[in-house]
């Protein structure tokens, strides 16, 4: 397990800013501190009080206590009234994550829909995913990282303090969302003590991997630091003829001249030249076997692919802002979070779209052009002030979003290919739709929060209203659709805390999410709307490292699009669909002693369509009912393994269902995609015992026994081949 981040005195030893310059250039710089004895370095939890922590900052173990994402301010978990999990830095240096996605898989309520695929981190959260093409409802520092078509952002996790996820409609704080949930980082902020990290990563499937991070005090008070994290990677994708590569920098600065002010600078550049495999497999050939010419039957190999050598996905990222607060008294306190952000992607790709017996696969091209920029900002008001017994914190905010987003695309067709001898190049494309469009999304929104606490009781009321506005130009016909939507919000919750650590809570939440397109009478769609009603439960003592959680919900999605039943094979839809997720979230994080930490997760999701014209009464496609992990890492500390640490986990994920057309009005058909086990596990060694405090080496394994299975299936057409085993051997070292 990761080195717990105590409080540490500020060191006032002269540091020159040329020396500074040079060790975040070169990476290479000479402590000018003894070096600590090795058992002092030796990695250790205790279960006695650490250091404040901060929502917007490293926690001491796996176990973090605060958070922001559900309240915008720095609020302890207990008295949060929905669920939030958070995945810490602590955690993740454990399992060394290769996604966002992946750091998340022992997360309750969230199941990763795209299987081996590390394109684009797509999630559902309580039975929900988004409606857009691979909008993955991310944010990164209180902002939605925003996507459009193919433009997506992604994260990695290396760049990353926290991942969290809030689970349940957020519309009353971030506007239009997903009801599901959220998946909500934090970058990583200048330190004010030295910081000197190279890491080297060598693996399956050719991975070769590098990283450095460095931070310090650029002057002897620490008003000034600086952060420096950079990462290149290089790796064969699960698919045959397939790679990914990503060169990323993220530079930041703080600027801290007391303890009432923190202006930080953050920006990332990343460049994935090739953003890996974005494709699927049919249902047949993954999920059930399919007949050759000859009548004999097969299962297509997990690394088959459906596409072309010329297929290609590229993504290049910038993102610059920069995060404010000042506290003007003990009242008052302002804050503003501000980014600019471009994503230029490139998806070329030959791509499959169905089964042709015997043993042939359909295919479809598409190439899309795109180029894409957001600007965000979050105006905060704090007031800290009390009425009475009452005790308030109340929060008052503008926020505002742009996207832009240029599309040049083509659609066609190509020819099939033979599952039982593929032969690449020449696809035979043929271009049938061109589709040159720009589409714009801006919102407004108004909120205000008050956390008020009387004795035991926190209660948390807010309310938000918003102006949204989606348009699209189509350059062909120089004609513009715009949707023009105005929605209020709002979410209210309970908590009783009991002196030994108990919360139980309950909550009512909306979220609202605008829906494109138009009826056959050309009426626009208006927004679909969430609402949640939640009851758990919290256990978070003061004085050790547990987090224990529990919730049941009801979630509600209406104004969902269904076909048109008056003309249900045109291709139109209405307005009237309705989706119901109910469920049961468990999940607990301890650091049990100095040795032993534990993570433990249940899920069970009872999500169906109550209103639809095709699939009513039926369970959305690729939402597990059962999920459950268990994780355990022991370190060893006065024995002969000193500095040894050992850890294994298992994940469960439940059968999944999708469906496919019998090509008659209400005659789809579903089909089962089973459900399959997977175990990981870790081997890790400090080397402090020789002179390198900090410093590490240790083996990765995810999907150990090396299970073959399907990770779910968007429909017949559309499967998924979950992860091979991957074996990764990680080196860092601190100087």
């Amino acid at each position: 397990m990761a080195r717990p981040n105590t409080a540490q005195p500020i060191n006032t030893s002269v540091r020159k800013l040329a020396l500074v310059i040079a060790t975040a250039v070169s990476g290479m710089s000479v402590s000018a501190q003894a070096a600590t004895p090795a058992k002092e370095e030796t990695i250790t939890v205790t279960a006695a009080p650490v250091a404040q922590e901060s929502a917007w900052g490293p926690a001491a173990t796996i176990a973090a206590k605060h958070s922001a994402t559900a309240t915008k301010t720095d609020t302890p978990i207990e008295k949060t009234p929905q669920s939030i999990s958070v995945v810490t830095r602590a955690e993740m240096d454990m399992k060394q994550p290769a996604t966002v996605k992946e750091a998340l898989a022992y997360t309750p309520g969230v199941f990763s829909t795209r299987g081996s695929s590390t394109t684009y981190d797509v999630v559902s959260i309580r039975g929900f995913t988004t409606s857009t093409t691979v909008n993955t409802n991310q944010y990164l520092d209180g902002m939605k990282l925003q996507g459009d078509n193919y433009s997506e952002m992604s994260m990695d996790p290396y760049f990353l303090e926290r991942v969290e996820v809030m689970r349940g409609p957020v519309s009353v704080l971030y506007g239009k969302s997903n009801p599901g949930g959220i998946v909500s980082m934090v970058s990583k902020r200048p330190t004010t003590e030295p910081l000197r990290e190279i890491q080297f990563k060598m693996g399956t499937d050719n991975l070769w991997q590098t990283g450095f991070d460095f931070s310090d005090a650029i002057d002897d008070d620490g008003v000034w630091s600086y952060r420096l994290t950079g990462l290149g990677r290089s790796q064969n994708a699960q698919q045959e003829m397939v790679k990914s590569t990503r060169y990323a920098i993220a530079p930041s600065f703080s600027w801290r001249p007391d303890d009432k002010t923190d202006f930080t600078f953050l920006s990332n550049f990343q460049s994935d030249p090739d953003a890996g495999y974005y494709g699927w497999l049919p249902r047949e050939g993954t999920v059930v076997p399919y007949h050759d010419a000859n009548g004999n039957q097969h299962k297509l190999p997990t690394d088959f692919n459906e596409g072309d050598p010329d297929n290609k996905i590229s993504r290049r990222q910038k993102m610059v802002g920069y995060s404010f607060a000042h506290e003007f008294n003990d009242t008052f306190t302002v804050r503003q979070n501000l980014r600019y952000a471009e994503v230029n992607t490139l998806y070329r790709s030959v791509y499959g779209n169905g089964y042709i017996a015997p043993g042939q696969i359909s295919r479809a091209y598409v190439r899309s052009d795109e180029n894409m920029n957001s600007f965000t900002v979050d105006n905060q008001l704090q007031s800290k002030f009390a009425t009475g017994d009452v005790d308030h914190t109340l929060l008052t905010g503008v926020d505002y979003m742009r996207m832009r987003n240029d599309i040049d695309a083509d659609y066609g067709s190509a020819d099939p290919i033979s599952m039982d001898n593929p032969q690449y190049g020449d696809p035979n494309i043929n271009v049938t739709f061109p589709y040159a469009v720009l589409n714009r999304q801006e919102q407004t929104g108004l909120y205000v929060q008050d956390q008020a606490e009387w004795d035991k009781w926190v209660l948390t009321l807010g309310g938000r209203y918003d102006f949204a506005k989606t348009s699209t130009l189509t350059r062909s016909s120089n004609t513009t659709a715009e949707v023009n939507d105005h929605q209020f919000t709002w979410r209210g919750g309970l908590n009783y805390l009991f002196d030994n650590g108990i919360s139980p809570y309950f909550s009512y939440s909306e979220s609202f999410e605008p829906l494109s397109g138009a009826t056959m009478n050309g009426k626009p769609f208006n927004p679909s709307n969430g609402k949640q009603y939640e009851a758990g439960v919290k256990y978070v003592p003061k004085d050790m490292p547990v987090v224990v959680t529990a919730a049941v919900y009801q979630l509600t999605k209406d104004g969902n699009l269904t076909a048109d039943p008056s003309a249900p094979t045109s291709g139109f839809s209405v307005q009237g669909g309705e989706i119901r997720s109910r469920g049961v979230e468990l999940e607990a994080k301890a650091a049990l002693n100095a040795n032993l930490n534990l993570t433990a997760s249940y899920t069970f999701t009872d999500a169906k369509y109550t209103q639809d014209t095709w699939y009513e009464g039926k369970r959305p496609a690729e939402i597990p009912r059962n999920m459950a992990s268990l994780w355990a890492d022991y370190t060893f500390h006065e024995t002969a393994l000193s500095g040894l640490t050992i850890g294994a986990g298992g994940r469960y994920i439940g059968n999944t269902v999708s469906y496919y057309s019998a090509n008659s009005p209400k005659a789809y058909q579903s089909f089962n995609v089973a459900g399959y086990a997977l175990m990981d596990a870790t081997v890790k060694y400090d080397l402090a015992r020789f002179g390198l405090p900090g410093s590490s080496v240790g083996v990765n394994v995810t999907n150990l026994f090396d299970r073959e299975y399907v990770s779910s299936c968007y429909s017949e057409y559309a499967c998924y081949w979950g992860s091979e085993r991957q074996v990764v051997a990680t080196a860092t070292f601190r100087f």
